[in-house]
C-alpha cells in the first residue's frame, strides 16, 4: 500500500474520532465570535497532539503548528468554526441544543476533519516534510474572520507559502470532488436600501408618499438589472431578502429599509451592477414621491484557486479515488471568505460531495434540515492530508 493510499486507511481508523468531534460541535453551535467554547475543544485536542498552539486571534481564532523532519515548504489548513442564525428541523440526535443557533453550513464537519489532519499527520511526523499551519478561523458566516486573522498576522510566523481549505458540499452526492482554476465562488456584496417618504393614514393614501409602494417597485425593477443591463455571456445575481416597514395595519409608515446581496465574479459586472442598482433606487424612489439612499459593502471578492495548487488537488485525488468523479469547471454563486487567503497567497479551495438521498442527507447549506452524510469525514481527511504533504514538497 501506498503512502496516498494508508492516509485513507488511517482516517478510516479515526472514523469514531471524527464522528464524536463533529456530533459534539453540532450539539453546541456557537456564532461568529463567540465559538468560545468550541474553540476550547481545538486547542486542547492541538495541544495533546503537541502541536504549537496560539489562541484568540481574531477573538476565538486558534492556531497551531506541526513541523515535519525535513524543512520545506509551509501550507495553511484553514477550517472554519461559526455556525448561522438559524433554528434546527432535524429530528437527529445530535441536533443543536442552542435555540436559534445551528451548524446548517458544514463548518462542524470542516473542524473534525481539521482536528482528524492533525492527528494523521502528527502520527507520521518524522517522515513529514516542512510546516504544517492549521487555522481554524471563527466568523466566516458574512462577519470578517478571515480579514481579522491576516490583519493580526496569521499568514506569517511563519510565513505561509501555500493555503489549502475545502467545504463539505451538500450540492453534490458523496463521490464527488470539485475544484476549478481560477474563479470559483463568487465575490459577495450586502447592500441596504433606505426609503424615506410622508406616512399617513391607511384610508387616505392620497395624503402619503408610500414607501411601501416604492418599494415593491424598487424590488421588481432591480430584477431587470441582470437580464437587461448585462450581457448574457456574464454572470450575476442580485436577492432582495428583506423587507422591513410599517408597525400596524392602519397607518403608511414613512419609511421602508431593503437589504440584499449581490453575488459577482468580475470586477467590471460588479461595477456595472451597483451603478445601475444606485440608479434604479435613486430614479424610482423619486418618481414615487419619495427619497432614497443606498449602501452597499463588500463582503469577500470573488475565490479564485490556483491553477497548479488545483492540479494537485486533482492528481491526490485521482490517486485515493479514481472512481470519483472529479469537476474542474465547477462554480458556485455562493462566497467563501477564504477568498481572503487565496488573495495573498497562492493556494485553493476544494468541494467534497457529502449528499445522499438514500439516507435523507439531501437538504442545501443554510437549510434548517440541513445535514451531510458523515461518512464523508474520513474521505475529506484522507484528501487534505495527501494535498496538504504533496504541497510541502513541490
Amino acid at each position: 500500500m501506498n503512502e496516498t493510499a494508508q492516509l485513507f486507511d488511517q482516517a478510516q481508523q479515526y472514523f469514531a474520532y471524527s464522528q464524536l468531534l463533529r456530533r459534539n460541535f453540532h450539539r453546541h453551535p456557537e456564532l461568529g465570535y463567540k465559538e468560545f467554547r468550541t474553540a476550547e475543544i481545538v486547542a486542547r485536542e492541538l495541544s495533546q497532539l503537541g502541536l504549537q498552539v496560539r489562541s484568540g486571534l481574531a477573538e476565538t481564532g486558534i492556531v497551531g503548528l506541526l513541523e515535519g523532519e525535513q524543512p520545506g515548504r509551509v501550507v495553511m489548513l484553514r477550517f472554519d468554526m461559526d455556525a448561522l442564525p438559524i433554528l434546527e428541523e432535524t429530528q437527529t440526535d445530535y441536533a443543536s441544543e442552542i435555540p436559534g443557533v445551528m451548524h446548517a453550513c458544514g463548518h462542524d464537519g470542516h473542524m473534525a476533519i481539521g482536528l482528524t489532519v492533525a492527528r494523521i499527520l502528527q502520527a507520521r511526523k518524522n517522515t513529514l516534510t516542512g510546516t504544517f499551519k492549521f487555522v481554524f478561523q471563527p466568523a466566516e458566516e458574512g462577519l470578517g474572520g478571515a480579514e481579522r486573522m491576516i490583519a493580526e498576522s496569521v499568514l506569517g510566523n511563519p510565513p505561509v507559502d501555500v493555503s489549502l481549505a475545502l467545504h463539505l458540499w451538500n450540492e453534490r452526492p458523496l463521490g464527488w470532488i470539485g475544484v476549478s482554476p481560477g474563479a470559483m465562488m463568487a465575490g459577495a456584496d450586502f447592500f441596504t436600501i433606505k426609503i424615506k417618504g410622508k406616512g399617513g393614514h391607511g384610508a387616505m393614501p392620497e395624503t402619503t408618499h408610500d414607501p411601501v409602494v416604492a418599494a415593491a417597485q424598487i424590488v421588481l425593477a432591480i430584477q431587470t438589472i441582470v437580464s437587461r443591463n448585462l450581457s448574457p455571456m456574464d454572470t450575476a445575481v442580485i436577492s432582495v431578502t428583506q423587507i422591513n416597514a410599517g408597525t400596524t395595519n392602519n397607518v403608511i409608515p414613512s419609511e421602508a429599509v431593503l437589504h440584499g446581496t449581490i453575488r459577482t465574479f468580475e470586477s467590471h459586472v460588479r461595477g456595472r451592477v451597483i451603478k445601475r442598482l444606485e440608479e434604479v433606487v435613486i430614479q424610482v424612489s423619486a418618481a414615487m414621491g419619495c427619497q432614497a439612499e443606498i449602501a452597499v459593502k463588500l463582503l469577500t471578492p470573488p475565490l479564485r484557486n490556483h491553477p497548479e495548487v488545483a492540479v494537485v488537488v486533482r492528481q491526490v485525488t485521482e490517486q485515493l479515488f479514481p472512481k470519483f468523479i472529479f469537476d474542474e469547471h465547477y462554480r458556485s454563486m455562493g462566497s467563501e471568505d477564504m477568498a481572503f487567503f487565496l488573495d495573498q497567497t497562492p493556494g485553493c479551495l476544494f468541494f467534497v460531495g457529502s449528499a445522499n438521498s438514500e439516507k435523507g442527507f439531501v437538504f442545501s447549506h443554510h437549510h434548517p434540515k440541513f445535514d451531510f452524510d458523515e461518512t464523508v469525514l474520513p474521505i475529506a481527511a484522507a484528501l487534505m492530508a495527501a494535498t496538504a504533504i504533496r504541497l510541502t514538497k513541490e
